[in-house]
């Protein structure tokens, strides 16, 4: 586990969210901890073994932002089972492009039960903030749920995932998801981005009470007012997807009770949904000096984020 430094260094002063490397990276606190919730062996290269059980689909474009293309990369299992996971790739509402050869090993539990994997990329800081990285992975949704028979998968079987940021993101697809808009110019526009369910790793939820008044920088660098537009708190209602959340009794980055109220909103609106917490641990499933504990927890999240999928997903 670690902290990483952001492109913006205000950012890392706002919150403490991890960072999706591309190879595992020691904490210099804690070295051996795992980074980004996920379990150690997530993070390494996928096996020779592993690499035979997907095939890949490279940068699709589903839009552009300000001349640059906005892309997602499909990890195909060999014995597809139908349904499809997007994960968001964010952190810090900054997205990395990873070769998909190096982040197989982060979705292996997913290949390995015949799920679809898409990792879904967004612009980032800092010439863009969250709003933007909120319309992109919207409007990704649109675009994978039209292409999902091309990849294999029934578009009524998509789930989301992802962790801090990525999480915050995830419940923005659950809850702000729509039906589309006929008149829209961008024909991607009028397909519907509606997922049947969610798995967030401790995720903003409410971007008014988590950012308060910090100075203005990097991904943050946006009118308060918009703030609302935003939090998946205020968009909860019944037609919602099924949601599971995870997260760390002791987070400081992002406290524990952006979950808690999200949970009693759901709750209030009648959406099915679970809420776990590990007292122990802080951002990323950290255990302060107990990568063997941080470890067990990613691990346990991540069995749980599988056994969602299979659940919700199912035929």
């Amino acid at each position: 586990m670690g902290f990483r430094v952001f492109v913006a260094a205000i950012v890392a002063a706002v919150l403490v969210v991890p960072s999706f490397a591309q190879t595992p990276t020691t904490n210099v606190s804690d070295p051996g901890a795992p980074l980004s919730g996920y379990p150690r062996k997530a993070l390494g290269l996928p096996t020779a073994a592993e690499l035979k059980t997907a095939t890949y689909v490279r940068d699709v474009v589903y839009g552009h932002r300000d001349g640059m293309a906005l892309t997602y990369d499909v990890f195909k299992p060999r014995k597809p089972n139908g349904a499809l996971v997007v994960n968001m790739v964010s952190a810090g509402w900054n997205s990395t492009w990873g070769p998909p050869e190096d982040r197989q090993a982060r979705y292996q539990w997913l290949i390995d039960k015949g799920f679809t994997v898409v990792a879904l990329y967004h612009s980032s800081a800092p010439r863009f903030q969250i709003p933007d990285a909120v319309k992109d992975v919207r409007l990704g949704l649109r675009h994978i749920k039209l292409h999902a028979k091309d990849y294999g998968a029934d578009p009524a079987r998509i789930g989301v995932w992802g962790a801090s940021a990525g999480g915050h993101l995830s419940l923005v697809a659950g809850t702000m998801a729509d039906d589309g808009d006929p008149a829209a110019v961008n024909p991607l526009e009028r397909s519907n981005n509606r997922v049947k369910a969610i798995v967030a790793y401790f995720p903003p939820t409410d971007l008014d009470v988590l950012l308060g008044s910090r100075p203005k920088a990097g991904v943050i660098d946006f009118d308060d007012s918009l703030r609302k537009t935003i939090s998946p708190i205020h968009f909860v209602d019944a037609k919602d997807s099924p949601a599971l959340i995870i997260s760390g009794g002791s987070d400081k980055g992002v406290p524990v009770s952006q979950s808690e109220t999200m949970k009693a909103a759901l709750d209030k609106a009648g959406v099915a949904n679970e809420l776990k917490i590990f007292p122990e641990a802080g951002h990323d499933f950290y255990v302060q000096g107990d990568p063997t504990r941080t470890d067990a927890i990613a691990t346990e999240a991540m069995n749980m984020m599988v056994a969602w999928f299979e659940k919700q997903l199912k035929k």
